[in-house]
């Protein structure tokens, strides 16, 4: 689907309205039906904003992943049909910016997703998936590289953000639980957000400077995180190399 480049100007009301209707119209035939509405209200702005984000994004981090299209920069809006079939269409749009070599949703990100009610932007990974869970926590046994993810995140509560709770309730064993930063192993993913309504900056081009504050705020964490997936990134090379 290769829709003409636009300037961003902000995300249109009208793409708020667009998902509204999907909440009422869930199937694969009314979105047919309104596959312009789609495309002029939701696709074509996302794209446009993806390519501007991404240039003010490389100042942070030069080797960003800001590729404007579905399955890249953005997400289906379609979901998995054998778990969906009632609600086959997503009622929220998904952008991310993604850093590294390996999946997109397994790379230190920057990310947002909106709906009618709320914008949410994160900078992180949302979710650890089995091996980049172990690296984690064999990451984080080291001193240094504890205490500055603990500084990281305590920095960022401090500006006002939010951290996810932790998802587990028991520590692994052998684990100190009496260390000061003990809880970081008790994460299965590591990530900070903020949420605000949808208001006049987010349908303006101001949101680009809105979401870029709040990305350069929590530079520190998509850091720490992209050093943590390069860890995990060098047995996976080492093995794909002997078994070729």
């Amino acid at each position: 689907m290769n829709l003409p480049s636009i300037c961003f100007s902000g995300f249109p009301k009208e793409g708020l309205n667009f998902l509204d209707n999907i909440i009422i119209n869930n199937s694969k035939e009314w979105l047919d039906e309104h596959k312009d509405e789609y495309e002029k209200y939701i696709l074509s702005p996302n794209k446009a904003y993806v390519e501007e984000m991404g240039e003010h994004l490389q100042i942070l981090v030069p080797t960003i992943h800001a590729i404007p299209k579905i399955n890249k920069s953005l997400f289906r809006i379609y979901r998995d049909a054998r778990f969906h079939r009632l609600d086959p269409i997503k009622e929220r749009i998904g952008i991310i910016f993604w850093q590294g070599a390996t999946h997109r949703m397994q790379s230190s990100s920057f990310y947002m997703h909106y709906d009618p009610f709320e914008i949410f932007v994160a900078t992180g990974i949302r979710n650890f998936k089995a091996p980049l869970l172990g690296t984690y926590r064999d990451y984080i046994k080291n001193d240094a590289k504890r205490e500055a993810l603990h500084n990281i995140l305590e920095e960022l509560k401090n500006k006002g953000y939010s951290i996810p709770e932790p998802q587990y309730k028991r520590y692994p064993l052998g684990l100190d639980k009496e260390d000061r930063y003990a809880y970081l192993y008790l994460y299965g993913a590591m990530y900070a957000y903020t949420t605000f309504p949808p208001d006049e900056t987010f349908h303006s081009e101001s949101i680009i400077d809105r979401n870029f504050k709040i990305y350069e705020d929590m530079l520190d964490l998509q850091q720490w995180i992209y050093e943590l997936t390069c860890v995990e990134e060098l047995p996976k090379h080492r093995t794909e190399k002997s078994d070729f």
